[in-house]
């Protein structure tokens, strides 16, 4: 698969079949992930990929915190708030998502269930949690995101679906209780991912991507 078409291809899919991946796909597909770049060639990561009983004790630790109303407390800053243009994006990104669910804007309890959802993992039979030492903040984030997409489109090229989820992030403590995570390491976001209900209305959505003009400038 050419590059473009698996950029073209991958979308933040929302609800998965059941059907679990094979063993060893997973471990072929997370080997090749091994090549993406960081700095200095540091590696940061370190993943925890979470299936059957266990991911399912773990979603529901996490439902019970969020419905609980707890406060987040990311492990790492997810408190920027977007201004500006950014903001627009994010608004029309969720609108996007909720009408093609069939959400109106004042159906707030509605969204509020599909907002749950991502703690439920979308029904995924599996989810990646990407962790790193939280002293390397910025520069670790950097090549954290580097590594989820390199890790999303070798998905993609296998014929799995994926959605990166920073939601992931703003409840650690359930999730490093259970998987014995140390102090010292951060969950920075997840992953749900498996192979996509295509009969599903939210597998629809599709976002916009602005021009090039509005995004890169050249110099000579």
């Amino acid at each position: 698969m050419q590059v473009i078409n698996a950029l073209k291809k991958r979308t933040s899919t929302r609800a998965f079949l059941k059907n679990p991946v094979p063993a060893d796909v997973l471990k072929s597909i997370f080997s090749q992930a091994q090549q993406a770049p960081s700095n200095c060639n540091v590696q940061p990561w370190q993943t925890l990929v979470v299936s059957a009983d266990k991911k399912e004790q773990i979603k529901c630790e996490l439902v019970k915190v969020v419905m609980s109303g707890a406060t987040p407390n990311p492990d790492f800053n997810w408190q920027a708030q977007y201004q500006g243009v950014h903001r627009d994006r994010q608004f029309g990104s969720a609108n996007v998502l909720y009408s093609s669910m069939g959400i109106t804007r004042d159906d707030k309890k509605s969204r509020q269930l599909a907002m749950l959802r991502n703690w439920q993992f979308f029904d995924a039979p599996h989810v990646a949690f990407f962790t790193m030492d939280k002293y390397l903040n910025i520069m670790g984030a950097v090549d954290m995101g580097i590594y989820a997409q390199s890790l999303a489109l070798l998905l993609n090229e296998n014929g799995i679906s994926s959605c990166l989820q920073g939601a992931l992030g703003q409840f650690p403590d359930p999730i490093k209780q259970a998987l014995n995570i140390p102090e010292e390491r951060g969950i920075l976001f997840g992953m749900s991912f498996g192979y996509a209900d295509d009969t599903a209305a939210v597998n629809t959505t599709r976002t916009e991507r602005e021009k090039l003009e509005t995004a890169v400038e050249f110099f000579q």
